[in-house]
Protein backbone atom coordinates (compact mmCIF):
# COMPACT_ATOMS: atom_id res chain seq x y z
CA UNK A 1 0.00 0.00 0.00
CA UNK A 2 1.42 3.41 -0.80
CA UNK A 3 2.91 5.02 2.51
CA UNK A 4 1.41 8.58 3.23
CA UNK A 5 3.82 10.35 6.03
CA UNK A 6 2.53 12.87 8.54
CA UNK A 7 4.74 14.19 11.25
CA UNK A 8 3.37 14.33 15.23
CA UNK A 9 5.26 17.47 15.71
CA UNK A 10 5.69 19.13 11.98
CA UNK A 11 3.78 17.53 9.60
CA UNK A 12 5.69 18.27 6.58
CA UNK A 13 5.62 21.32 8.32
CA UNK A 14 6.26 24.78 6.59
CA UNK A 15 9.48 26.21 8.39
CA UNK A 16 9.84 29.79 7.08
CA UNK A 17 7.67 28.24 4.52
CA UNK A 18 9.94 25.32 3.92
CA UNK A 19 8.92 22.36 3.78
CA UNK A 20 10.28 19.27 5.84
CA UNK A 21 10.88 16.78 3.52
CA UNK A 22 12.07 13.72 6.26
CA UNK A 23 9.60 14.22 8.83
CA UNK A 24 10.32 12.90 12.10
CA UNK A 25 7.09 10.35 14.04
CA UNK A 26 5.25 9.42 10.92
CA UNK A 27 2.58 7.55 10.80
CA UNK A 28 1.65 5.47 7.39
CA UNK A 29 -1.95 5.20 5.58
CA UNK A 30 -2.38 1.62 7.17
CA UNK A 31 -2.03 2.52 10.72
CA UNK A 32 -4.62 5.75 10.18
CA UNK A 33 -6.89 3.07 8.51
CA UNK A 34 -7.06 0.40 10.96
CA UNK A 35 -7.42 2.82 13.82
CA UNK A 36 -8.18 6.08 12.72
CA UNK A 37 -9.41 7.47 16.12
CA UNK A 38 -6.42 6.75 18.39
CA UNK A 39 -4.04 7.69 15.05
CA UNK A 40 -6.55 11.08 14.96
CA UNK A 41 -5.89 11.59 18.62
CA UNK A 42 -2.23 11.70 18.13
CA UNK A 43 -1.97 13.90 15.10
CA UNK A 44 -4.27 16.62 16.72
CA UNK A 45 -1.76 16.78 19.77
CA UNK A 46 1.08 17.62 17.75
CA UNK A 47 -1.50 20.20 15.71
CA UNK A 48 -2.44 21.52 19.29
CA UNK A 49 1.07 21.70 20.53
CA UNK A 50 2.27 23.95 17.28
CA UNK A 51 -0.95 26.57 18.81
CA UNK A 52 1.12 26.96 21.99
CA UNK A 53 4.43 27.89 20.42
CA UNK A 54 2.26 30.52 18.38
CA UNK A 55 0.35 31.74 20.78
CA UNK A 56 3.50 33.83 22.63
CA UNK A 57 4.32 35.54 19.53
CA UNK A 58 0.59 36.27 18.71
CA UNK A 59 -0.03 37.78 21.94
CA UNK A 60 3.24 40.39 21.63
CA UNK A 61 2.26 41.49 18.26
CA UNK A 62 -1.23 41.93 19.10
CA UNK A 63 -0.61 43.52 22.92
CA UNK A 64 2.35 45.36 22.30
CA UNK A 65 1.22 47.50 19.51
CA UNK A 66 -2.13 49.19 21.25
CA UNK A 67 -2.14 51.22 23.96
CA UNK A 68 -2.87 49.43 26.69
CA UNK A 69 0.58 48.85 28.09
CA UNK A 70 3.80 50.91 28.45
CA UNK A 71 7.51 49.45 28.60
CA UNK A 72 10.18 50.76 31.32
CA UNK A 73 12.83 51.31 28.51
CA UNK A 74 13.82 50.72 24.78
CA UNK A 75 14.62 46.69 24.92
CA UNK A 76 17.03 45.17 22.42
CA UNK A 77 14.66 42.56 22.21
CA UNK A 78 12.98 41.91 19.05
CA UNK A 79 9.04 42.75 20.41
CA UNK A 80 10.70 45.98 20.75
CA UNK A 81 9.67 46.95 17.79
CA UNK A 82 5.89 45.84 17.80
CA UNK A 83 5.76 48.79 20.49
CA UNK A 84 8.06 51.28 18.51
CA UNK A 85 6.53 50.50 15.36
CA UNK A 86 9.98 50.28 13.82
CA UNK A 87 9.20 47.47 11.47
CA UNK A 88 11.74 45.01 9.94
CA UNK A 89 11.42 41.94 8.63
CA UNK A 90 14.08 40.47 10.29
CA UNK A 91 12.54 39.92 13.73
CA UNK A 92 12.57 36.68 15.19
CA UNK A 93 9.42 36.71 17.26
CA UNK A 94 7.58 37.76 14.16
CA UNK A 95 9.09 34.44 12.02
CA UNK A 96 7.86 32.07 15.35
CA UNK A 97 4.50 33.63 14.73
CA UNK A 98 4.53 32.37 10.78
CA UNK A 99 6.29 29.50 11.22
CA UNK A 100 4.25 27.75 14.06
CA UNK A 101 1.50 29.53 12.82
CA UNK A 102 1.86 27.80 9.23
CA UNK A 103 3.20 24.72 10.68
CA UNK A 104 -0.10 24.17 12.56
CA UNK A 105 -2.11 25.09 9.47
CA UNK A 106 0.18 22.15 7.30
CA UNK A 107 -0.53 19.57 10.48
CA UNK A 108 -4.32 20.74 10.16
CA UNK A 109 -4.83 20.36 6.23
CA UNK A 110 -3.06 17.11 5.97
CA UNK A 111 -5.23 15.63 9.05
CA UNK A 112 -8.22 16.89 6.87
CA UNK A 113 -6.71 14.74 3.25
CA UNK A 114 -6.05 11.94 5.13
CA UNK A 115 -9.09 10.96 7.15
CA UNK A 116 -12.60 10.54 5.54
CA UNK A 117 -15.78 11.85 6.84
CA UNK A 118 -18.04 10.18 7.76
CA UNK A 119 -17.28 7.10 9.63
CA UNK A 120 -18.70 8.23 12.98
CA UNK A 121 -19.38 11.39 15.37
CA UNK A 122 -16.33 11.59 17.30
CA UNK A 123 -13.97 11.43 13.74
CA UNK A 124 -15.97 13.75 11.93
CA UNK A 125 -15.47 16.33 15.60
CA UNK A 126 -11.81 15.70 15.18
CA UNK A 127 -11.70 16.67 11.63
CA UNK A 128 -13.76 19.15 12.45
CA UNK A 129 -11.14 20.13 15.04
CA UNK A 130 -8.70 20.44 12.47
CA UNK A 131 -10.59 22.84 10.03
CA UNK A 132 -11.17 25.17 13.30
CA UNK A 133 -7.54 25.24 13.85
CA UNK A 134 -6.88 26.08 10.41
CA UNK A 135 -9.64 28.73 9.95
CA UNK A 136 -8.22 30.43 12.95
CA UNK A 137 -4.73 30.85 11.75
CA UNK A 138 -5.27 32.01 8.77
CA UNK A 139 -7.38 34.67 10.07
CA UNK A 140 -5.15 35.93 12.37
CA UNK A 141 -2.36 35.47 10.40
CA UNK A 142 -3.81 37.95 7.56
CA UNK A 143 -4.55 40.58 10.67
CA UNK A 144 -1.16 40.48 10.97
CA UNK A 145 0.57 40.54 7.92
CA UNK A 146 -2.65 42.15 5.79
CA UNK A 147 -4.93 45.43 6.14
CA UNK A 148 -7.53 46.11 8.00
CA UNK A 149 -10.47 44.29 5.74
CA UNK A 150 -12.08 47.98 4.74
CA UNK A 151 -9.69 49.48 3.18
CA UNK A 152 -9.58 47.36 -0.58
CA UNK A 153 -9.53 43.54 0.74
CA UNK A 154 -10.10 42.46 -3.53
CA UNK A 155 -6.54 44.05 -3.83
CA UNK A 156 -4.83 43.94 -0.48
CA UNK A 157 -2.30 40.98 -0.44
CA UNK A 158 -3.67 38.51 2.30
CA UNK A 159 -1.20 35.60 3.25
CA UNK A 160 -0.28 32.58 1.02
CA UNK A 161 -3.28 29.63 1.36
CA UNK A 162 -1.33 26.32 1.19
CA UNK A 163 -3.99 23.37 2.39
CA UNK A 164 -1.71 20.30 2.43
CA UNK A 165 1.97 19.54 1.38
CA UNK A 166 1.69 18.78 -2.57
CA UNK A 167 2.77 15.75 -4.09
CA UNK A 168 5.30 16.74 -6.13
CA UNK A 169 7.55 18.62 -3.59
CA UNK A 170 10.81 17.85 -5.34
CA UNK A 171 9.86 20.43 -7.90
CA UNK A 172 7.56 22.56 -5.58
CA UNK A 173 6.55 25.68 -6.06
CA UNK A 174 3.74 27.42 -3.52
CA UNK A 175 1.57 30.46 -4.43
CA UNK A 176 2.39 33.88 -3.78
CA UNK A 177 -0.27 35.79 -0.89
CA UNK A 178 -3.89 35.41 -1.63
CA UNK A 179 -5.69 38.54 -1.60
CA UNK A 180 -7.06 39.68 2.31
CA UNK A 181 -10.48 38.98 0.88
CA UNK A 182 -9.65 35.59 -0.47
CA UNK A 183 -7.73 35.08 3.05
CA UNK A 184 -10.93 35.96 4.76
CA UNK A 185 -12.97 33.33 2.58
CA UNK A 186 -10.92 30.43 3.36
CA UNK A 187 -10.57 31.42 7.46
CA UNK A 188 -15.08 31.39 6.59
CA UNK A 189 -15.19 28.22 4.52
CA UNK A 190 -12.93 26.58 7.33
CA UNK A 191 -14.84 27.84 10.02
CA UNK A 192 -18.30 26.77 8.26
CA UNK A 193 -16.99 23.33 7.85
CA UNK A 194 -15.53 22.78 11.57
CA UNK A 195 -19.20 24.55 12.69
CA UNK A 196 -20.70 21.60 10.35
CA UNK A 197 -18.89 18.48 11.64
CA UNK A 198 -18.08 19.27 15.49
CA UNK A 199 -20.69 17.57 17.30
CA UNK A 200 -18.84 16.38 19.83
CA UNK A 201 -18.08 19.29 22.60
CA UNK A 202 -14.58 18.08 24.80
CA UNK A 203 -14.60 21.48 26.70
CA UNK A 204 -12.53 24.59 26.24
CA UNK A 205 -9.13 23.77 25.49
CA UNK A 206 -10.55 21.86 22.33
CA UNK A 207 -12.22 23.38 19.33
CA UNK A 208 -16.22 23.34 19.42
CA UNK A 209 -18.68 23.95 17.43
CA UNK A 210 -19.48 26.75 19.13
CA UNK A 211 -15.53 28.02 19.31
CA UNK A 212 -15.74 28.43 15.56
CA UNK A 213 -19.43 30.24 15.49
CA UNK A 214 -17.32 32.95 18.54
CA UNK A 215 -14.47 33.31 15.54
CA UNK A 216 -17.35 33.75 12.99
CA UNK A 217 -18.72 36.24 14.64
CA UNK A 218 -15.25 38.23 14.98
CA UNK A 219 -14.50 37.82 11.11
CA UNK A 220 -17.33 39.09 10.23
CA UNK A 221 -17.31 41.77 12.65
CA UNK A 222 -13.56 42.96 11.03
CA UNK A 223 -15.48 42.82 7.47
CA UNK A 224 -18.45 44.69 8.83
CA UNK A 225 -16.44 48.47 7.54
CA UNK A 226 -16.31 51.30 9.94
CA UNK A 227 -18.97 53.07 12.04
CA UNK A 228 -18.85 55.61 9.27
CA UNK A 229 -19.24 53.50 6.40
CA UNK A 230 -20.56 50.00 7.48
CA UNK A 231 -21.18 47.19 5.54
CA UNK A 232 -24.67 45.98 6.74
CA UNK A 233 -24.45 42.55 5.20
CA UNK A 234 -21.15 41.68 7.83
CA UNK A 235 -22.90 43.24 10.46
CA UNK A 236 -25.52 41.24 10.72
CA UNK A 237 -23.65 37.97 10.18
CA UNK A 238 -21.96 39.06 13.23
CA UNK A 239 -24.89 39.12 15.11
CA UNK A 240 -26.25 35.88 14.14
CA UNK A 241 -23.30 34.00 14.68
CA UNK A 242 -22.57 36.22 18.02
CA UNK A 243 -26.40 34.75 18.56
CA UNK A 244 -25.68 31.02 18.06
CA UNK A 245 -22.92 31.52 21.06
CA UNK A 246 -24.94 33.23 23.06
CA UNK A 247 -28.03 31.11 22.93
CA UNK A 248 -26.22 27.89 23.06
CA UNK A 249 -26.52 28.14 27.01
CA UNK A 250 -22.85 26.54 27.03
CA UNK A 251 -21.37 29.31 28.38
CA UNK A 252 -22.27 31.78 30.95
CA UNK A 253 -20.80 35.37 32.13
CA UNK A 254 -18.89 34.92 35.52
CA UNK A 255 -20.12 36.74 38.18
CA UNK A 256 -18.72 40.15 39.37
CA UNK A 257 -16.22 38.38 42.22
CA UNK A 258 -15.70 35.71 40.02
CA UNK A 259 -15.01 37.49 36.74
CA UNK A 260 -12.11 39.87 39.03
CA UNK A 261 -10.22 36.42 39.49
CA UNK A 262 -10.85 35.28 35.69
CA UNK A 263 -6.97 34.62 35.13
CA UNK A 264 -6.99 31.95 38.24
CA UNK A 265 -9.12 29.94 36.77
CA UNK A 266 -8.06 26.96 34.34
CA UNK A 267 -9.87 27.11 31.53
CA UNK A 268 -11.66 23.75 32.16
CA UNK A 269 -13.18 25.16 35.61
CA UNK A 270 -14.42 28.59 33.69
CA UNK A 271 -18.12 28.55 32.36
CA UNK A 272 -17.58 31.73 30.42
CA UNK A 273 -14.24 30.22 28.28
CA UNK A 274 -15.34 29.59 24.55
CA UNK A 275 -11.55 28.44 23.32
CA UNK A 276 -8.12 29.15 24.95
CA UNK A 277 -4.48 26.90 24.36
CA UNK A 278 -4.42 24.76 27.26
CA UNK A 279 -0.70 25.29 29.30
CA UNK A 280 0.38 23.46 32.14
CA UNK A 281 2.85 24.15 34.67
CA UNK A 282 4.88 20.89 33.51
CA UNK A 283 5.36 22.40 30.11
CA UNK A 284 8.31 25.23 32.46
CA UNK A 285 10.59 24.76 34.73
CA UNK A 286 13.31 26.70 36.89
CA UNK A 287 13.33 30.15 35.38
CA UNK A 288 11.18 29.46 32.39
CA UNK A 289 8.28 31.29 33.69
CA UNK A 290 10.38 34.71 32.97
CA UNK A 291 9.98 33.94 29.44
CA UNK A 292 6.33 33.62 29.16
CA UNK A 293 3.58 36.42 28.51
CA UNK A 294 3.03 37.33 32.18
CA UNK A 295 6.79 37.27 33.09
CA UNK A 296 7.19 40.85 31.19
CA UNK A 297 3.81 42.09 33.19
CA UNK A 298 5.11 41.50 36.47
CA UNK A 299 7.14 39.60 38.85
CA UNK A 300 5.35 37.36 41.07
CA UNK A 301 6.87 35.11 43.76
CA UNK A 302 10.59 35.99 42.34
CA UNK A 303 9.76 35.21 39.16
CA UNK A 304 9.08 37.41 35.80
CA UNK A 305 10.80 40.23 34.47
CA UNK A 306 8.35 42.57 35.42
CA UNK A 307 8.93 45.63 33.00
CA UNK A 308 5.66 46.41 31.32
CA UNK A 309 3.12 48.06 32.97
CA UNK A 310 -0.72 49.19 32.67
CA UNK A 311 -0.41 52.60 30.47
CA UNK A 312 -1.72 55.25 32.32
CA UNK A 313 -4.06 55.82 29.44
CA UNK A 314 -6.15 52.55 30.46
CA UNK A 315 -5.80 53.67 33.86
CA UNK A 316 -7.45 56.82 33.24
CA UNK A 317 -10.34 54.20 31.51
CA UNK A 318 -10.60 52.41 34.38
CA UNK A 319 -10.97 55.22 36.72
CA UNK A 320 -13.59 57.22 34.50
CA UNK A 321 -16.24 56.53 36.39
CA UNK A 322 -14.73 56.67 40.09
CA UNK A 323 -11.26 55.93 41.28
CA UNK A 324 -10.22 52.61 41.54
CA UNK A 325 -8.27 52.29 45.04
CA UNK A 326 -5.58 49.66 44.94
CA UNK A 327 -4.25 50.35 49.00
CA UNK A 328 -4.70 47.41 51.19
CA UNK A 329 -6.57 49.89 53.80
CA UNK A 330 -9.01 51.00 51.30
CA UNK A 331 -9.03 48.50 48.26
CA UNK A 332 -11.79 49.15 46.32
CA UNK A 333 -12.73 48.54 42.50
CA UNK A 334 -14.78 50.17 41.28
CA UNK A 335 -14.39 48.75 37.55
CA UNK A 336 -13.64 44.91 37.96
CA UNK A 337 -11.25 44.75 35.52
CA UNK A 338 -8.92 47.08 37.95
CA UNK A 339 -8.82 43.86 39.98
CA UNK A 340 -5.90 42.53 37.05
CA UNK A 341 -3.75 45.61 37.93
CA UNK A 342 -1.54 45.08 40.46
CA UNK A 343 0.57 48.59 41.81
CA UNK A 344 4.02 47.26 43.67
CA UNK A 345 3.68 49.91 46.80
CA UNK A 346 7.21 50.00 48.58
CA UNK A 347 7.58 50.59 52.33
CA UNK A 348 10.05 52.25 54.10
CA UNK A 349 13.13 49.83 55.03
CA UNK A 350 13.41 51.24 58.34
CA UNK A 351 9.35 51.84 59.56
CA UNK A 352 7.49 49.53 57.15
CA UNK A 353 5.29 52.11 56.61
CA UNK A 354 3.67 53.10 53.60
CA UNK A 355 4.85 56.60 51.92
CA UNK A 356 2.34 58.57 50.95
CA UNK A 357 2.37 60.86 47.85
CA UNK A 358 0.61 62.75 45.46
CA UNK A 359 1.29 61.29 41.87
CA UNK A 360 0.38 62.64 38.86
CA UNK A 361 1.91 63.40 35.24
CA UNK A 362 3.96 66.51 34.68
CA UNK A 363 4.53 67.68 30.71
CA UNK A 364 8.52 68.33 30.63
CA UNK A 365 8.50 69.49 26.99
CA UNK A 366 7.44 66.86 24.77
CA UNK A 367 7.67 64.34 27.22
CA UNK A 368 5.19 63.23 29.32
CA UNK A 369 6.17 61.40 33.18
CA UNK A 370 5.17 60.65 36.23
CA UNK A 371 5.84 62.03 39.71
CA UNK A 372 5.46 60.74 43.12
CA UNK A 373 5.82 63.87 45.69
CA UNK A 374 5.80 62.98 49.48
CA UNK A 375 3.03 64.75 51.22
CA UNK A 376 2.82 66.16 54.87
CA UNK A 377 -0.39 66.92 56.09
CA UNK A 378 -0.86 69.95 59.04
CA UNK A 379 -5.02 69.68 59.37
CA UNK A 380 -7.00 70.08 56.43
CA UNK A 381 -4.10 71.70 54.72
CA UNK A 382 -1.95 68.50 52.51
CA UNK A 383 1.52 69.88 50.45
CA UNK A 384 3.29 68.19 48.77
CA UNK A 385 7.10 68.36 48.13
CA UNK A 386 8.58 68.22 44.70
CA UNK A 387 12.11 68.84 44.22
CA UNK A 388 12.80 71.77 45.75
CA UNK A 389 9.09 73.32 45.43
CA UNK A 390 5.83 72.68 47.88
CA UNK A 391 3.05 72.59 47.08
CA UNK A 392 -0.49 72.68 48.50
CA UNK A 393 -2.95 70.21 46.85
CA UNK A 394 -6.34 71.66 45.94
CA UNK A 395 -9.30 69.53 46.18
CA UNK A 396 -11.06 68.47 43.25
CA UNK A 397 -13.05 65.03 45.16
CA UNK A 398 -11.82 64.77 48.16
CA UNK A 399 -13.59 61.48 48.95
CA UNK A 400 -11.81 60.00 46.36
CA UNK A 401 -8.57 61.76 47.29
CA UNK A 402 -8.19 63.75 44.09
CA UNK A 403 -6.29 66.70 43.66
CA UNK A 404 -4.73 69.59 41.82
CA UNK A 405 -1.66 71.63 41.69
CA UNK A 406 -0.44 74.80 40.07
CA UNK A 407 2.44 73.47 39.11
CA UNK A 408 5.79 75.83 38.56
CA UNK A 409 5.88 75.55 35.33
CA UNK A 410 2.65 77.59 35.16
CA UNK A 411 0.68 74.29 34.42
CA UNK A 412 -2.26 72.71 36.69
CA UNK A 413 -2.08 68.95 36.96
CA UNK A 414 -4.64 66.47 38.46
CA UNK A 415 -3.42 63.22 40.39
CA UNK A 416 -4.28 61.15 43.44
CA UNK A 417 -3.00 60.59 46.61
CA UNK A 418 -1.39 57.18 46.57
CA UNK A 419 0.73 54.90 48.68
CA UNK A 420 4.36 55.63 46.58
CA UNK A 421 5.03 52.96 44.31
CA UNK A 422 7.97 51.16 43.55
CA UNK A 423 9.57 52.43 40.68
CA UNK A 424 11.52 50.60 37.40
CA UNK A 425 14.11 53.29 35.94
CA UNK A 426 11.10 56.34 36.57
CA UNK A 427 8.41 54.53 36.05
CA UNK A 428 6.00 53.22 38.66
CA UNK A 429 5.23 49.53 38.70
CA UNK A 430 1.65 48.83 37.28
CA UNK A 431 2.25 45.16 37.25
CA UNK A 432 -0.66 43.20 35.06
CA UNK A 433 -2.24 40.07 36.25
CA UNK A 434 -4.23 38.67 33.44
CA UNK A 435 -1.74 36.75 31.84
CA UNK A 436 -0.79 35.28 34.99
CA UNK A 437 -1.67 33.35 37.92
CA UNK A 438 -3.47 30.40 36.60
CA UNK A 439 -3.90 27.88 39.33
CA UNK A 440 -1.92 30.20 41.39
CA UNK A 441 1.07 29.39 39.75
CA UNK A 442 3.26 32.65 39.14
CA UNK A 443 2.98 32.94 35.53
CA UNK A 444 0.82 29.76 34.29
CA UNK A 445 -1.62 31.03 31.61
CA UNK A 446 -3.89 29.78 29.20
CA UNK A 447 -4.04 32.15 26.57
CA UNK A 448 -7.70 32.95 25.40
CA UNK A 449 -8.81 32.78 22.13
CA UNK A 450 -12.25 33.47 22.89
CA UNK A 451 -14.95 33.88 25.88
CA UNK A 452 -18.42 34.72 26.14
CA UNK A 453 -17.58 38.25 27.14
CA UNK A 454 -16.46 39.18 23.77
CA UNK A 455 -18.90 37.69 21.72
CA UNK A 456 -21.79 40.00 23.43
CA UNK A 457 -18.91 43.35 22.55
CA UNK A 458 -19.25 41.49 18.86
CA UNK A 459 -23.05 41.27 19.23
CA UNK A 460 -22.76 45.43 20.56
CA UNK A 461 -20.70 46.75 17.72
CA UNK A 462 -22.39 44.98 15.16
CA UNK A 463 -25.77 46.02 16.22
CA UNK A 464 -24.28 49.80 16.10
CA UNK A 465 -23.10 49.67 12.75
CA UNK A 466 -26.92 48.39 11.69
CA UNK A 467 -28.17 51.22 13.61
CA UNK A 468 -30.21 49.27 15.96
CA UNK A 469 -29.62 51.26 18.84
CA UNK A 470 -31.90 49.45 21.61
CA UNK A 471 -30.11 46.40 20.89
CA UNK A 472 -26.67 47.42 21.02
CA UNK A 473 -26.89 49.07 24.55
CA UNK A 474 -28.32 45.93 26.22
CA UNK A 475 -25.37 44.03 25.17
CA UNK A 476 -22.89 46.94 26.00
CA UNK A 477 -24.36 47.55 29.40
CA UNK A 478 -24.63 43.64 30.05
CA UNK A 479 -20.72 43.65 30.19
CA UNK A 480 -20.26 46.98 31.27
CA UNK A 481 -22.69 47.10 34.52
CA UNK A 482 -20.99 43.47 35.70
CA UNK A 483 -17.89 45.55 35.56
CA UNK A 484 -18.93 48.38 36.88
CA UNK A 485 -21.53 48.27 39.13
CA UNK A 486 -24.68 51.04 38.34
CA UNK A 487 -22.26 51.92 35.58
CA UNK A 488 -24.68 50.88 32.57
CA UNK A 489 -25.43 53.85 29.63
CA UNK A 490 -29.02 55.75 29.82
CA UNK A 491 -28.53 55.95 25.59
CA UNK A 492 -26.85 54.78 22.78
CA UNK A 493 -26.99 56.54 19.35
CA UNK A 494 -24.78 57.46 16.27
CA UNK A 495 -23.31 60.09 18.26
CA UNK A 496 -21.79 58.17 21.00
CA UNK A 497 -21.82 54.55 20.37
CA UNK A 498 -17.87 54.19 18.27
CA UNK A 499 -16.82 56.09 21.70
CA UNK A 500 -18.56 54.09 23.72
CA UNK A 501 -18.33 50.32 22.45
CA UNK A 502 -14.71 50.71 21.35
CA UNK A 503 -14.10 52.22 25.08
CA UNK A 504 -15.66 48.94 26.43
CA UNK A 505 -13.89 46.42 24.37
CA UNK A 506 -10.30 48.46 25.39
CA UNK A 507 -11.47 47.65 29.10
CA UNK A 508 -13.28 44.37 28.47
CA UNK A 509 -10.52 42.70 26.29
CA UNK A 510 -7.05 44.75 27.22
CA UNK A 511 -4.17 41.93 27.48
CA UNK A 512 -5.51 39.76 25.25
CA UNK A 513 -4.15 40.87 22.04
CA UNK A 514 -7.24 42.82 20.86
CA UNK A 515 -6.32 46.53 20.88
CA UNK A 516 -4.00 47.27 17.97
CA UNK A 517 -6.77 45.78 15.47
CA UNK A 518 -9.68 46.37 17.17
CA UNK A 519 -8.78 50.26 16.73
CA UNK A 520 -7.68 49.91 12.67
CA UNK A 521 -10.08 47.23 12.00
CA UNK A 522 -12.67 50.64 12.38
CA UNK A 523 -10.44 53.28 10.88
CA UNK A 524 -9.31 54.96 13.63
CA UNK A 525 -5.91 56.55 14.85
CA UNK A 526 -3.43 54.92 17.98
CA UNK A 527 -2.54 57.72 20.50
CA UNK A 528 -0.37 57.04 22.97
CA UNK A 529 -0.02 60.45 24.87
CA UNK A 530 0.79 58.56 28.11
CA UNK A 531 4.63 58.23 30.03
CA UNK A 532 7.32 55.80 28.12
CA UNK A 533 9.94 55.18 26.08
CA UNK A 534 7.67 55.19 22.58
CA UNK A 535 7.29 58.39 20.73
CA UNK A 536 4.38 59.86 22.96
CA UNK A 537 2.92 62.47 20.43
CA UNK A 538 2.83 60.14 17.70
CA UNK A 539 -0.67 59.15 16.39
CA UNK A 540 -0.77 56.13 14.13
CA UNK A 541 -3.12 55.99 11.73
CA UNK A 542 -5.16 53.22 10.36
CA UNK A 543 -4.06 53.74 6.83
CA UNK A 544 0.10 53.88 8.09
CA UNK A 545 2.08 51.18 6.34
CA UNK A 546 3.43 49.89 9.97
CA UNK A 547 0.18 48.84 10.87
CA UNK A 548 0.83 45.81 9.46
CA UNK A 549 4.15 43.45 10.30
CA UNK A 550 6.63 42.78 7.53
CA UNK A 551 6.46 39.49 6.02
CA UNK A 552 9.59 37.86 8.07
CA UNK A 553 12.58 37.94 5.52
CA UNK A 554 13.60 33.76 6.51
CA UNK A 555 10.23 33.23 4.77
CA UNK A 556 10.57 34.72 1.99
CA UNK A 557 14.20 33.61 1.13
CA UNK A 558 13.55 30.18 1.77
CA UNK A 559 9.83 30.28 0.09
CA UNK A 560 9.37 27.57 -3.09
CA UNK A 561 7.61 30.38 -5.64
CA UNK A 562 7.42 34.33 -4.73
CA UNK A 563 6.51 35.91 -1.43
CA UNK A 564 5.82 39.34 -2.05
CA UNK A 565 6.67 41.81 1.01
CA UNK A 566 4.51 44.41 2.36
CA UNK A 567 5.41 48.24 0.69
CA UNK A 568 7.84 49.64 3.38
CA UNK A 569 6.29 52.90 3.06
Amino acid sequence: MKKIFITLLAITALSACDIDRYPYGSMDSETIVNDPDASLESLLTGMYAQLKTWSDPMHRCGEYAGDNMMIRGSSTDAFYEFISYARTPNNYRLTQFWDSGYKAIAQASNIIGMIDEGQNAEIDSKIGESYYVRGMLYFYLCRAYGRPYYQNPQTNPGVPIVNGTPEDIINLELPDRATVKETYEQAISDLKKAEELLSVDKGPIFASKEAAQAMLSRIYLYMSGTYTTPNPEYAQLAVDYADKVINSGKYSLLPREQFMKYNTFVPENNAETIFAIKRVASEYSGYDHYYGVGGMYANIGGMGWGEMYASAKYIDLLDETGRNDWRTDSYNMVDARAAFIEPTYSTDANTGEYTEVFRFIKEDGDVLNYVQAETTRNGGIITAKDGDDTYTLIPVDTDQEIYSILYNDGKTYTGVIDNFITLNRVYPQFYITKASKEGEDTHLHSPLISRLGEIYLNRAEAYAKLKNYDAAIIDLNTIRERAIVGGGYSSLDASNASERIDKERQLELAYQAERSYDVFRNGKELTRQYPGPHNQFEDISATDFRVVYYIPQDAINSYPGTLTQNPTQ
